[in-house]
């Protein structure tokens, strides 16, 4: 330890030396940019002034919404950012909220106390100008020595482990690691802290972004375990759009209760050209109205065009789409295989002694931009020399997966939204995972190795007209019915500001947009039969 941490350690430990020192040497300041809040700090005036307008109107309480008492909970520089502005909207819609946050500039690297603590002071600093429409805690400053209920104990065990898989995009663990340390250490001390807060303050309903990983998921698994209603959302690659999940995790997708109301509603033609053009984009790697993602490298060229590309002959081709490996889809999404990995080693290794059929291994284009292990590797551990009858598609390799699914005879995923395009296109698809698509009635869901392997051995059948409209019907309201109107996705919220400032979106006109997805926000049940909801 250097000389400057030795100090730093000790100063930590001292009441009020890293609060005063950051007052003199930061004068208000953040200490980087790792943990600045200046974009809030900058928009809080107006927020404050849009708030007490609102709230010295009765126009709010025609909403139906009951007065709640809300805990919304943040952690790292720009979910806080973007929940002082969800919480301000909500005080301006009446709500009684407080705002419970940690100021440590990542989940991934341990940080001295003394830094830590000017970064609190920093943001504390920031958020009392919320004040007084929105209060605020920090959970670094809430001390409790009371330990965690077994149940709860081993519930924060499990979400550290998943925060060491998300982080470093791996499946297996060392318990023993300083990550995993790091991550325990801390889920457990937040959700002491909360426990012990929520219990005194008794909020009606709880709000945090994502609810699986990180101290998100701490906050999430103290809401479940009290009793209290909790909802998680997140943002998806559609801007003007949030995903929602009451009293379960929004990353897991669920979607059975949407499809239950709304799989009986014939699509207008409408609603058919809008996901047909959807469809359309991905296949050419376009980008397509409010959609910020490209899915492709490149454009298709032709089914026919990468059979040649492959090397491929007349057998029938498996088309085996990866997803990333420990990405958070497919963490906690087991099924029958204890993880992704098992399932494609186990898959390789079958289709090494099936030399009828031709497996293509599609590797995830996402891994271009991650760091942990490939699905490559875990493929040549099972085989480690060439077999004319598997190959694989690097996530670089100028191959766009829409023209494998052209000339693929049956599909293999885990979790990946391809499957559901597989099914689309008239692909029979094993769903090997638990993703949202499965069970709606146009995959084959074996629940056992033993069901997987027989499926694997039958011939491949392709998908009858009714199925591939289901397919159809089930993309559309995943796509634009499951999303909820809101005006402020997490990235370009600052410029989503400048058409939908806080005033707007509490005025009347706002209110028309967004007012049921607010109160969804608060618990109230999503009204998926509404047609009126999708017009």
């Amino acid at each position: 330890m250097t000389y400057k941490a030795a100090v730093k350690r000790f100063l930590g430990e001292l009441p009020l030396t890293a609060e005063v020192y950051w007052q003199i040497r930061q004068s208000g300041k953040p200490l980087n940019r790792s943990f600045s809040l200046r974009h809030a700090e900058k928009e809080l005036p107006e927020w404050r002034a849009a708030v007490g307008a609102s709230l010295k109107q009765p126009a709010w309480r025609k909403n139906g919404s009951t007065r709640q008492k809300v805990l919304l909970f943040a952690e790292l520089h720009y979910w806080i950012e973007h929940a002082v502005l969800l919480g301000m909207a909500l005080a301006g819609l009446g709500h009684s909220v407080s705002l419970a946050y940690l100021p440590y500039p990542n989940w991934r690297s341990p940080i001295n106390r003394f830094d830590l603590r000017r970064h609190n002071a920093y943001g504390q600093s920031v958020l009392d100008q919320a004040a007084p429409y929105l209060q605020t805690v920090s959970l670094l400053n809430l001390h409790s020595t009371a330990s965690l209920p077994d149940e709860m104990a081993a519930t924060i065990q499990a979400i550290s482990q998943r925060d060491v898989q998300y982080t470093l995009q791996v499946e297996e663990v060392d318990l023993h690691g300083d990550l995993y340390r790091l991550r325990l250490e801390r889920n457990t001390q937040a959700a002491q802290a909360a426990l012990a807060w929520i219990k005194e303050q008794k909020p009606d309903v709880i709000v945090t972004p994502n609810g699986s990983i990180l101290e998100m998921g701490a906050i999430y698994q103290v809401a479940r375990y009290l009793g209290i209603p909790v909802v998680t959302y997140e943002f998806g690659e559609q801007r003007g759009r949030i995903w929602l999940a009451q009293n379960a995790e929004v990353m897991r997708q669920e979607t059975d209760d949407l499809w239950a109301a709304r799989k009986h509603s014939p699509l207008s033609e409408q609603q058919w050209e809008q996901v047909r053009s959807l469809f359309t984009s991905r296949q050419r790697a376009d980008l397509w109205e409010n959609f910020a993602r490209r899915w492709q490298g490149l454009p298709n060229q032709g089914g026919e065009q990468a059979r040649s590309d492959l090397g491929l002959d007349d057998r029938p081709v498996i088309l085996l789409a990866a997803n990333v490996i420990g990405d958070s889809l497919t963490l906690g999404r087991q099924v029958f295989s204890p993880n992704m990995t098992e399932w494609l080693q186990r898959t390789v290794g079958y289709f090494t002694g099936r030399s009828d059929a031709q497996l293509v291994v599609r590797i995830h284009p996402g891994e271009r931009y991650t760091q942990g292990p490939s699905v490559a590797d875990v493929v040549r551990q099972v085989l480690p020399q060439q077999s004319d009858n598997i190959h694989l598609v690097a996530a670089d390799d100028p191959v766009n997966t829409y023209d494998l699914l052209e000339i693929a005879d049956l599909g293999l995923v885990y979790t990946t939204t391809v499957g559901l395009e597989m099914a689309m296109s008239g692909v029979p698809v094993i769903i090997a995972g638990q993703t949202h698509y499965r069970g709606k009635g146009f995959s084959l869901d074996p629940t056992s190795w033993d069901s997987y392997f027989a499926l694997l051995d039958q011939p491949a059948q392709r998908l009858s007209k009714e199925q591939v409209d289901l397919a159809w019907d089930y993309a559309y309201r995943f796509f634009f019915e499951y999303p909820h109107p809101f005006p402020w996705h997490l990235l370009g919220v600052w410029d989503e500001l400048k058409q939908w400032p806080l005033s707007r979106v509490l005025s009347g006109e706002g209110q028309a947009a967004f007012g049921n997805t607010f109160r969804y926000l608060l618990g109230e049940p999503i009204q998926w039969d509404s047609q009126k909801e999708w017009q």
